[in-house]
């Protein structure tokens, strides 16, 4: 099982002047504790569940960018970008190039978005569900030809028309950056996992019995696709509580090993009181070693 680290949460003693240091302390402590990759949410208000919306919230690309040069192995994406923020084809531009400047480690992560209010704040169109998951489609169609360098056509979907998919340099990520599509809807969501994507991402924290069901769903598409199952790297996300100093890493070694047999493989959270750095320091003695192997 591997480790991801997600950094929901930027408001920091200090404040904005000390917030670059303090970032590049956590994600080169998280890689040499043994975290295999890093995230960060893509949103311009911080969510609920966080914290209040006039909260810190740095924008998504310029931060992975800036993680890419404090860091050598980490790979890097976002849980995960709203399709909505962005026009597909600028969207994998930007992925492109965070995969050429770190050195093949870029993820997209990305998802149909929900968070109305940052939208009607900054003034981003947010067109009703249904049709965000057929813009979702349709941008994962294009990121697949985007990615792909026998094909700098043109894409004539319903709701977007690029004349020329052309994408220079190409990634470096062979055949392309992962893809990894976060949520659990059984009917369209994990469909599209099993047709275009190369992770999901599901709720950890909903329990063993959410996640084993979820994926049995996956399996199932998977079959009426044509897809191998296990070519799709499974990720839960899950807050990770490993105590100032450690003292509840055994715990959470048991919680991920229920995960893992549920079909996680992979799991990503983020950690309490990260920016003291030492629960990263625990989580790389006391839980990343123990987990590995599971």
């Amino acid at each position: 099982m591997k480790v991801g680290l997600q950094i929901p949460y930027f408001t920091w003693p200090g404040g904005a002047a000390e917030m670059g240091g303090k970032l590049a302390d956590i994600v080169r402590t998280a890689e040499d504790s043994g975290f295999d990759s890093a995230w960060v949410m893509d949103h311009y208000f911080q969510i609920p569940m966080v914290g209040p919306a006039e909260a810190d919230m740095l924008e998504a690309y310029t931060a992975l960018g800036y993680l890419a040069g404090q860091t050598k192995r980490l790979t890097l994406g976002t849980m995960v970008t709203g399709v909505t923020y962005r026009h597909p084809g600028v969207l994998i531009k930007q992925v492109t190039t965070l995969d050429v400047l770190s050195g093949g480690r870029a993820w997209l992560g990305i998802g149909a978005a929900w968070f109305d209010r940052e939208h009607e704040g900054l003034g981003v169109p947010f067109p009703p569900l249904k049709e965000r998951f057929e813009r979702l489609e349709e941008a994962l169609q294009i990121a697949h030809q985007m990615w792909n360098p026998d094909n700098n056509g043109p894409f004539d979907g319903k709701h977007y028309q690029l004349k020329e998919t052309l994408n220079v340099p190409a990634a470096l990520s062979k055949p392309h950056p992962r893809i990894l599509i976060g949520g659990s809807g059984e009917k369209k969501t994990l469909r599209f996992v099993a047709k275009y994507a190369d992770a999901c991402n599901i709720i950890g924290m909903q329990g063993e019995d959410f996640v084993r069901q979820k994926l049995e769903v996956l399996r199932g598409h998977c079959e009426r696709e044509g897809r191998d199952y296990d070519d799709i790297e499974k990720t839960v996300l899950f807050v990770m509580n490993p105590g100032p100093n450690g003292e509840n890493a055994g715990q959470l070694v048991d919680q991920f090993g229920k995960l893992a047999e549920a079909g996680a493989q992979t799991v990503i959270g983020a950690v309490m009181g990260v920016e003291k750095l030492k629960p990263l320091e625990a989580m790389g003695k006391d839980v990343i070693p123990q987990v590995a192997s599971l």
